[in-house]
């Protein structure tokens, strides 16, 4: 046994990236069993968690849940998923923050009383968590005292006799911050997206079903469930899928976009599209971009798998150098421990990646990493490049310097942590070990998108588009 201050941890603690704290995922198939086909949206939204997974499913009489720590492949089997029968079932996938990593804490949440069921999965922070808990604290505790999503279940508790329609403009008038939103009661699915659109949600149509209907958060999931995109929920939008038919409700109408730019730059996964743009198309842009603002004198160009792999070869393509791959990512390593301290924060890394000598011996080595949080990882891949014979290595990050926390749903560490925040850019590339340090700039990253004005940027300039009462995460 490890004493309490050699607790044990995985290498994703050490891993100098953001994480989207959940994905969620609504089916609802009247005349099929849709368990197996949630199993499979899950997977492909595991990169938006991987601590824990979950799955409720409705036979139309009863909901059932099944939820336990671990990846989707290691909570569900054939057993588990023959048990979970019924034609609506949501999802959820997810990380936590602090204290927050336990089975009691995984999603979909459930709430029961005499009129019915409703689960509950939730992307997303509420920022205004613990004022709303305050006054709603005469429908008492659901178990879940640290979890933000739990608002919901208040809600549904306080005003059990609203209507569907009313309980999701009063969330939508009442819950400040961020969220996607799946719902479900015994006969209908409910998806819901915050008014400004921070945390993306998607409706699906199933194919080969005439009422078979899907929601999720990107849209890799509509594709690995069998359906395809028929539009993105609206920010301030509600829609309602039951027996007669999909029922959209727009409560705020005209409202101001602010999409996380992050699901761009990390978070989303490279094949899904997200406001009409291909994620994996943003991405070479903005490594073109960084090349037009940044080029170096290199003799070849890598990423840092696997994020960061189409930024370097728009980057390569844009200056004409040759695009490698010099540093290959263990994709078996998730689960496994090791203790803390710097030199076990070294072996994570050295356990992640490996890299590839004969590409990189006697080079003018270009890094293309899609952003630098604490720059840990990044010290130690270069000192690996170093090792392995690399003449020159130049560090070009594809994002702009990271120096604000995110309250609304992104597990970016506290200003203190953060790498940029408190050092100048020349003190970076000295921290890091580079021969060069340069990143994209917020103007260069906004001219390659569609609305450049409708996203939220705070993590970078500090422009909080919604108040932040209060950093509490769920």
């Amino acid at each position: 046994m490890f004493s309490k201050e050699e607790r044990i941890m995985c290498p994703w603690e050490f891993h100098d990236k953001p994480r989207d704290e959940c994905g969620v995922l609504g089916i609802y198939a009247p005349g099929n069993n849709v368990s197996l086909k949630t199993y499979y949206g899950l997977n492909a939204l595991q990169h938006r968690g991987e601590e824990s997974a979950g799955i409720a499913v409705s036979d139309g009489k009863q909901i059932k849940v099944h939820k336990k720590m671990g990846l989707v492949t290691e909570v569900f089997n054939k057993a588990s998923l023959s048990v979970l029968k019924g034609n609506i079932a949501i999802g959820h996938v997810r990380y936590s923050t602090g204290g927050d990593s336990s089975e009691a804490n995984a999603q979909p949440l459930l709430y029961k009383d005499d009129k019915g069921s409703v689960a509950v999965a939730h992307n997303g922070n509420i920022t205004n968590a613990c004022q709303l808990k305050k006054r709603l604290d005469q429908t008492g505790s659901f178990g879940y005292p640290n979890l933000d999503s739990e608002i919901f279940l208040r809600f549904l508790a306080h005003y059990r006799n609203f209507s569907l329609e009313q309980l999701l403009e009063l969330f939508l008038k009442e819950i400040s911050g961020s969220y996607s939103l799946v719902l479900m009661t015994e006969n209908s699915l409910i998806g819901l997206r915050d008014p400004y659109g921070m945390r993306p949600l998607c409706l699906g149509k199933l194919k080969g079903m005439e009422s078979g209907y899907i929601l999720a958060s990107e849209t890799c999931a509509l594709k690995a469930a069998g359906g395809e995109l028929v539009r993105e929920i609206d920010p301030g939008e509600g829609v309602i899928i039951d027996k007669n038919g999909v029922n959209f409700r727009q409560s705020f109408p005209g409202g101001c976009r602010r999409l996380c730019i992050f699901e761009y730059i990390y978070l989303a996964r490279s094949d899904s599209v997200m406001d009409g743009s291909s994620v994996n198309s943003v991405r070479r842009k903005f490594g073109s971009e960084l090349a037009r603002e940044h080029p170096v004198a290199g003799d070849l160009v890598i990423s840092i798998p696997e994020s960061g792999t189409a930024m370097a070869m728009g980057y390569a393509e844009e200056c004409g150098l040759p695009f490698r791959e010099g540093l290959l990512r263990n994709r078996y390593i998730g689960r496994t421990f090791i203790k803390p301290g710097q030199k076990n924060r070294e072996l994570a890394v050295r356990m992640k990646f490996d890299v590839i000598s004969d590409v990189i011996q006697g080079q003018r080595v270009v890094v293309v990493d899609d952003s630098l949080v604490r720059g840990t990882t990044s010290c130690q891949i270069i000192r690996m490049l170093r090792e392995a014979g690399a003449k020159e290595v130049h560090l070009l990050v594809a994002s702009p310097p990271l120096s604000f926390p995110c309250y609304y749903g992104i597990d970016i560490p506290s200003a203190a942590e953060l790498v940029a925040a408190r050092r100048t850019l020349e003190e970076i590339r000295q921290y890091v070990g580079a021969d060069s340090l340069q990143y994209l700039s917020l103007k260069g990253m906004l001219q390659v998108l569609r609305r450049p004005k409708e996203f939220c940027t705070a993590c970078f300039d500090g422009i909080y588009p919604v108040p932040v009462v209060e950093q509490e995460t769920g």
